[in-house]
């Protein structure tokens, strides 16, 4: 009988997804989940909420709860990890409220910038705290399947220093494809047609969109995104993403919330028009965290506590690879994974986003070959930040945190050099024990 270790468990939505999708596989038989949280309540409501689609649905789950990391990861086959170092207070208000203060507005600071450097910086040292638990108490042959953001930082890290057999999730390719056709109204595609990503997490290229007979779609998106920004299609939620097809010639999987704060170009303060123009939701994520908490409690019962419950299988990875792992039935995905060749264009070990096949031997990455010289391009000046964090995590030294700052894009075409260095370090004194201390 497998385990399943979920590291994380009080994301209860989330949860919900990807631990339904494994009680929703019949192929799995019966099977053990470990339910992980450092906060008791939470840790119970989800419980409770799993139980209950796991008794609906006849599943055979067998689920239990623990607040001790190690027995929860004892004899785990399969780790999955949604921790969130630091939450929304205080860490997250920290890493908008803060650099505020010079001037440097966000959208989602989850993935790159200085509150995707900042994310990494106290995650990290709770992976490695992982790392050597799993490597102790773990199934010889254990799977880390990571979903914490920054997922290139945190992936790169874990494979490239821990040595950890890992892949990264994100679900943002999954949807790419045809979010684009519902945007521009052609819908008759969505579901039926054949697409090709690769690049880094949460900028990876949609290579190529065809119909089921070969033919091109982009030709036609492209025409259609000439009217972007008119009215005539379901565009104003995507105009980021669609100016950077225009430019570059490729639609980027991620959304423009995102995008518009991985380059220099969207956010400036010299150019506030650009706001509105491309219609950036500034400080998202924190009106995001305070909706979600507002709703939690307004669905908390319905989720909790609904003795007929059901759950419906997402499109999440998780249980698909661990389904094809046990039944050796092969199944593709897109994993977060070293670049060991696959992208030619990319440096070698950074962390990207391709696809790969699953069967019982575990993760194989495909090869790319080489991006468009422009796509690689955009994607060199995330890895360089990527990198460089990884770095200060791996050296706890303050220079590779103010070397990671200098490189990223937004940051950089905001503040001067002086004023990065003051930033970071008013972070690092900010979040306190919340990070390690650095030379």
């Amino acid at each position: 009988m497998i385990k399943i270790a979920f590291m994380g468990a009080g994301s209860t939505v989330f949860a919900k997804n990807v631990l339904g999708d494994c009680i929703m596989t019949p192929e799995l038989g019966e099977f053990e989940i470990a339910l992980y949280d450092i906060d008791p309540v939470r840790l119970d409501d989800s419980y409770m909420m799993l139980n209950n689609i796991n008794r609906n649905a006849n599943g055979k789950a067998i689920i239990t709860k623990t607040l001790n990391r190690r027995e929860a990861l004892k004899d785990a086959k399969y780790v999955i990890n949604a921790i969130q170092v630091g939450g929304y207070e205080p860490c997250t208000v920290t890493d908008f409220e803060i650099p505020k203060k010079y001037g440097l507005r966000q959208t989602i600071a989850d993935t790159l910038g200085i509150g995707g450097i900042f994310r990494a910086l106290r995650t990290i040292p709770v992976l490695e705290d992982f790392a050597k638990d799993m490597d102790e108490v773990c199934h010889k042959d254990y799977l880390f399947i990571n979903y914490t953001n920054p997922m290139a930082m945190l992936s790169g890290y874990i494979q490239k220093y821990l040595g950890v057999n890992s892949v990264g999730l994100c679900h943002s390719v999954q949807s790419c494809a045809n979010g684009l056709l519902r945007t521009f109204a052609m819908d008759e595609y969505i579901n039926n047609c054949r697409w090709e990503i690769a690049g880094i997490n949460h900028q990876a290229w949609l290579l190529k969109i065809e119909d089921l007979a070969g033919n091109d779609l982009y030709p036609e998106i492209k025409r259609r995104a000439q009217d972007a920004g008119k009215g005539i299609y379901k565009d104003e939620w995507d105009l980021v993403r669609i100016d950077i097809m225009k430019r570059f010639g490729y639609y980027v999987t991620e959304s423009s919330e995102h995008n518009s704060e991985y380059t220099p170009w969207y956010i400036k303060s010299k150019y506030p028009e650009l706001i509105d123009r491309f219609k950036i939701p500034l400080d998202e994520y924190p009106r995001r965290c305070i909706n979600q908490i507002a709703e939690w409690n307004k669905r908390r019962d319905e989720l909790v506590h609904d003795a007929q419950l059901t759950h419906t299988k997402s499109n999440e990875f998780a249980a698909y690879i661990i389904q094809a792992m046990e039944s050796d039935k092969p199944y593709r995905i897109h994993g977060n994974v070293l670049n060991k060749g696959l992208i030619t264009n990319l440096p070698n070990d950074c962390c990207v986003e391709v696809p790969c096949l699953v069967d019982r031997t575990g993760i194989k990455p495909c090869f790319v070959g080489d991006l468009p010289e422009q796509c690689a391009a955009i994607n060199r000046t995330n890895i360089n930040v990527q990198m460089l964090t990884m770095e200060a995590a791996r050296t706890r030294k303050k220079e590779y945190i103010y070397m990671a700052a200098y490189m990223d894009p937004h940051t950089a075409a905001e503040l001067s050099l002086d004023d990065i260095k003051s930033l970071c370090d008013d972070l690092i004194e900010a979040h306190g024990d919340w990070l390690p201390k650095f030379n």
